[in-house]
Parts: C-alpha cells; structure tokens; sequence
C-alpha cells in the first residue's frame, strides 16, 4: 500500500472539515443538486470523451495508486547480475531451471525466450512491444483521471453560472440574494476539490508509477540481452547501473561492497 497517497488524503480531508467547521455549519457546505451537476456533469463528458471499457476499467487503474508493490532498481539489478554469473558459470540453459522461483513474469519470459534460443533482436523486439503497450495502457489511465480533472471545475462553473441565473430570478426579495449566491458558489468549489484533492493528484500518481514500471522493465530487457550475449557479470552490471540515480547507485556499490565482505569472512571462517 502506498502510505503516501493515503497520508496526503487523510491530510486534504482533514483540512476540508476543519476549514468547514472552523467557520461555520457543515450545512452551509452541502448542496446536492450542487454535486449532482459537478460530479454527473464530469462522467458525461468522460463517457463521451471514451470509450466505455476504458470508464470501467478506472477503478482497476486507481488501485495502483493505493496499491503497489515497492520497487527496488538496486536490488532488481543484483538479480540479473546473479543470473549473469550462473549462466557465464553454468551456461545459459541453467536459468531455466531457476524460472520456478522468480516471482517477477517479464523476466521469466525473458529468459525463457534467450534460453530457447530465440535471436535476440526478435526477443528485444517482443518484450519492448510488451513495454510500450504497458505504458499505453497506463497512459489511458492517466488520461482518465485528467479528463475528470478538467471537466470537474468546468462543470463546477456551469453550476455556478445556472446558480447565479437563479439567484438574479429572485433579486426582488433581497433576503434570497445572499444564500442563493453561497449555493451558486458552491459548485465552483465541489469541482476545485475533485479536481485538486483527487483526480489530478491521483493522475500524477499514476504517471509516476508507470515511470517505475517502465524504468524495471527496460533493466530487465538491457540485462537479458547482455546474458545472452555471454557478457561478463560485471560488464553487466555497469551497464544496468548506468539506470540508478548518483545516489541510488552509489548505495548499490556500498551495499555489493558489504556483500562480498560478508562473503569472504564467512569464506574465512569455514576456512
């Protein structure tokens, strides 16, 4: 779960209802005819806008945002290194007896096809295919979630001028003007929010998390055509580390530093 997203929501809720409360009635903040423009008035413009299997599937695109398995580059390189050194040592017909045990399924596929013996252009091909239709995919997502972030203040200003037409209906009776005009407003603000709090954050979110995906997935296709290639683990794993930040990749050296140490005192010690 990604506690991020979940902080940063409880964080603008908790504001909306304590600037709420802090000056005035929860009352004076709820309209639903309101909500009924902002909200139906956006999934009007979103259905015309796409297709509706594309609307369906918001919900599974959403949930990357709350859920997401944590990536590790630094430590998704260390296993393509690992492979690296058992088929330089082994051969490469070795890894396919260890695709039982690797959870992540681009790199099983990946390796299946460089075991096969599958020339490697055609296996760069299939699985930068595979790549590109991901990120189309995420970026329908994310289009989504921006669409309903524009269409949401858009609506919210319809509401507010049919609010404003209404109110000027009723200018005779002085008392009216002051309420009708606080309901007028309201819809500019119901859109503010969805669009601000939830679908623009959200969408971002999105574009962040199909960056790390795409980032993984081009080190597994970088790091299987170097082992098919017989190059030195070593030799790949500078060209995988060429991907990490100074930072990130300066953690991964002292990290593989404190490996092989440990190794070589527990090397010692059985000694």
């Amino acid at each position: 779960m990604d506690i991020a997203t979940i902080i940063g929501l409880i964080m603008g809720i908790a504001l909306l209802i304590y600037s709420v409360f802090s000056g005035g009635k929860l009352a004076y903040f709820v309209n639903y005819p309101s909500l009924a423009i902002v909200l139906g008035g956006a999934a009007a413009s979103v259905l015309i806008s796409f297709p509706i299997r594309s609307v369906v599937s918001l919900i599974k695109v959403s949930k990357k945002a709350f859920f997401n398995k944590s990536s590790d580059s630094a430590q998704l390189i260390a296993e393509m290194v690992s492979y690296a050194e058992v088929a330089r040592r082994d051969g490469i017909l070795s890894l396919e007896n260890m695709t039982k045990d690797m959870d992540n399924e681009f790199v099983v596929k990946g390796i299946r096809m460089a075991v096969d013996g599958i020339d490697p252009v055609l296996i760069e091909q299939i699985m930068t295919d595979e790549l590109d239709s991901i990120a189309d995919r995420h970026a329908n997502g994310k289009k989504l979630l921006d669409a309903i972030s524009k269409y949401g203040p858009a609506y919210g200003m319809i509401g507010t001028l049919f609010g404003l037409v209404l109110m000027l209906q009723q200018m005779d009776d002085p008392s009216k003007i002051g309420p009708g005009m606080a309901v007028a407003i309201l819809t500019t603000l119901y859109g503010a929010i969805i669009s601000n709090l939830f679908a623009g954050p959200l969408a971002d979110k999105l574009a962040l998390r199909s960056e790390e995906e795409q980032l993984l997935k081009t080190i597994v296709i970088k790091g299987i055509m170097s082992i098919q290639s017989g190059d030195n683990p070593r030799i790949v794993e500078q060209k995988l580390k060429t991907f990490l930040s100074p930072s990130d990749r300066a953690a991964a050296e002292k990290r593989s530093q404190t490996d092989e140490a440990d190794e070589a005192g527990a090397t010692a010690s059985g000694n």
